[in-house]
């Protein structure tokens, strides 16, 4: 049985096709092992990390390569397959932020996949700021796509009532999260104890969306064997956006996070579920972050899945490892079709922001159609799940009235698409 059901509804939203099942008909695929690594040194939100090998050198899986910065939010990064460093350089690569350049470090990986030895790996420690200090030194970020690091999230000083591990994965295509509970239960509820041992939270929560009976089955069993009274699991409505973290502790909870903050400052933080599988590597296998699942799926490719994907493997080998391209692929999309970002070509590599790889076909692609003037119907107002006027946002922003669009809470639009899809006039 689900301990713990909710029925209150999302303010905004909207209901979308969910475009799943082709990934999730066959098993996570494991074993990809790339000829190249292209590894950004900024895959997650603050200051980039800094390079800790020099061209030529021979690295190890696990190994450290890069340290966090010194000053901000950061994240170590590491190599994720055996290799020798080739290249120190910049590559176009996906952040939170779009597609755009970052230093990389470009590694000719061996074949070998020579990890780093378990002895030579640092073991979990028991103090709460020694836990922080192992998560920023892991390189372990979010990876429901904001990429935040974790320790700086975690290290919020007010008192933590509930964490949330965010199961819901509302995005239309993307089915990276649905699988990994479903195939690694038990690794995600340990997960998420750790996160809730570390901030000495009363409840943990695991939010899973309805629509996938057989992540709750998974997930529920796993805490069920665990039987530890904080873990509570709940059932959220299908609708899109209600994964966002502001909606989802709204939905859980029935407190509204007030513009201009954050659910920390009220006690609640909020992991995904691929964040919490992360942890448990760490803590049990000594094992940074060095992969993540990856959904490649759209009528454009052969294959469509999950692949356990090492960071910073190139598209174009990951396609590959779904059977490469269909005929009719015409543009790839990193993340889902509501909140993804077209890239430039498949030499992009996945970084720890990529969940999802669309390649997508014509009838997958919106179809360019003429902008109609705004008719006033108020559609966007009922669907915008931050409670916004878009109608008023669009006279403000095209007039270019900065004071406007500040007043009218521009900054607490979290870029969902929900206005551009239900618009009868076509304003993107």
């Amino acid at each position: 049985m689900v301990d713990y059901v909710f029925e209150r509804h999302l303010s905004g939203g909207i209901l979308l096709p969910a475009n799943k099942t082709a990934s999730t008909s066959r098993p996570i695929h494991r074993g990809l092992l790339p000829s190249r690594l292209v590894l950004a040194m900024r895959q997650h939100r603050g200051p980039a990390a800094v390079p800790c090998v020099r061209v030529g050198d021979r690295v190890l899986k696990g190994q450290q390569i890069a340290t966090p910065a010194t000053v901000g939010p950061s994240a170590a990064v590491h190599a994720s397959s055996s290799g020798r460093v080739r290249a120190i350089e910049e590559h176009p690569v996906l952040t939170s932020d779009g597609v755009g350049p970052s230093l990389c470090i470009v590694i000719e990986t061996d074949g070998r996949d020579e990890p780093l030895p378990f002895a030579a790996r640092p073991a979990w420690p028991t103090g709460r700021a020694e836990q922080l200090k192992a998560l920023r030194a892991a390189g372990v970020v979010g990876l429901g796509g904001a990429v935040y690091p974790t320790a700086t999230k975690l290290a919020t000083p007010v008192r933590c009532k509930t964490l949330i591990v965010n199961g819901a994965e509302c995005e239309p295509y993307i089915s990276c999260d649905d699988m990994l509970m479903r195939e690694r239960a038990a690794d995600v509820v340990a997960g998420a104890l750790l996160l809730a041992d570390l901030l000495a939270t009363p409840l943990c929560i695991i939010a899973i969306e309805r629509d996938k009976p057989r992540a709750i089955a998974a997930i529920e069993a796993a805490a069920h064997e665990r039987n530890d009274a904080r873990l509570k699991l709940a059932e959220v409505p299908t609708i899109y956006p209600a994964g966002g973290e502001r909606q989802l502790v709204e939905l859980l909870t029935g407190e509204e996070v007030p513009s201009g903050r954050f659910p920390t400052e009220f006690g609640y933080v909020c992991q995904n579920v691929g964040t919490a599988y992360a942890v448990q590597r760490l803590a049990v296998e000594r094992e940074p972050l060095l992969s993540r699942i990856v959904t490649v799926t759209g009528g454009g490719v052969l294959t469509p899945q999950n692949v356990e994907t090492p960071l910073g493997t190139p598209i174009a080998e990951l396609i590959g490892a779904c059977g490469g391209y269909k005929p009719g692929a015409l543009r790839l999309i990193a993340g889902g079709s509501m909140m993804g970002a077209a890239l430039p070509d498949d030499d992009v590599p996945v970084t720890k922001a990529v969940n999802c790889v669309i390649a997508a076909t014509a009838v997958e692609l919106k179809r360019d159609t003429a902008e109609w003037p705004c008719i006033r119907c108020g559609d966007c107002a009922m669907a915008c799940p931050s409670r916004l006027l878009p109608q008023e946002l669009l006279v403000a922003a095209t007039s270019g009235d900065y004071a406007a669009l500040e007043t009218l809470g521009l900054a607490d639009c979290i870029e969902c698409g929900c206005c551009d899809v239900i618009c009868p006039s076509h304003i993107a």
